[in-house]
Parts: C-alpha cells; structure tokens; sequence
C-alpha cells in the first residue's frame, strides 16, 4: 500500500527503478514532490545519472538535502528536519532560478540562493544515489514522483 494507489517498496539491497533522461538542472526552472516512507541517513531517494542526488537522507542525522549545487561548488543544502521516523512525509525541492528550496509536509525547511545548477543529461535513480553506491539504496516506500518543468509552491 502506498500514500497514493500503490508505491515502490525498496529492500535498501539492490532494488531502484532507472528512467530514461527528463530534465537537465541547469536549463531552469523545476520542482519535484514525491511521498516516501522509511528510509535511513545517506540513503537517496532521487538522483540523477551523471549529475547529482536531487534528494536524499543527510548521512548523519536522517534529514532532507539536496546534492545538487551549483558550478561554483556550492554546499549540499540540508534542512533541519528528520524524515526517516517511519511517517509518511511529502518531500520537495523547487529550483526558481535563484533559490534551492527543500519542503517536507509541504513547509519549506531550508533555502540557499545559487548562481545556477551544474548541468546532467543523465536518467533518474529512483531509490539509489547516482553511482549506484550499496549504501544508497532506499529502505521502505517512495510514491508519486512528480517532476514539473516550473517552479511551484506546494
């Protein structure tokens, strides 16, 4: 049973669903929303192929980043709130042009201004990091991945 007809349900072993090339960060705006469950720190739920890790679990403390920064080599944006206490959480994050904003529950939980993205023209890893690491992969459920070629509040 997923939040939404059904979900993914990942082992955090070896289990990921790859798609073909969506988007590439660096040619604008975008957001993406999706319903997980579970999860671990340093587990990812989105990434993208040649690029970054769009969203996952803080290695640490079990919160929401992105990895995705940009060509300047800008730091990972983390939030300050904990997403693998076994809850069903909405995660975000919305890429305006200027700002990187995470969302868990649809409140923004971090924002960091960006001079623009580093570019992918990868597929998407859902429930594994871009290079496939052990440690990566996703224990528990993930629903409803939506990616939107604009920039939306939840």
């Amino acid at each position: 049973g997923g939040k939404l007809e059904g979900a993914l349900q990942l082992d955090g072993a070896n289990d990921y669903l790859r798609t073909p090339f969506i988007v590439d960060p660096a040619e604008g705006v975008f957001s993406i929303f999706v319903w997980i469950r579970g999860g671990a720190p340093g587990q990812t739920i989105v990434s993208q192929v040649n690029g970054a890790n769009w969203l996952s679990v803080e290695p640490q403390s079990g919160f929401l980043m992105t990895g995705l920064i940009g060509p300047r080599g800008n730091d990972a944006l983390v939030s300050a709130t904990d997403i693998t206490d076994g809850s069903w959480h909405r995660v975000g994050l919305v890429w305006d042009g200027v700002d990187r904003v995470l969302y868990v529950d649809d409140v923004e939980v971090a924002r960091g201004s960006q001079r623009g993205l580093i570019a992918a023209d990868g597929g998407f890893n859902i429930g594994a990091d871009k290079g496939l690491e052990s440690s990566s992969f996703w224990t528990g459920l993930i629903d409803d991945v939506r990616i939107y070629d604009r920039a939306l509040a939840p």
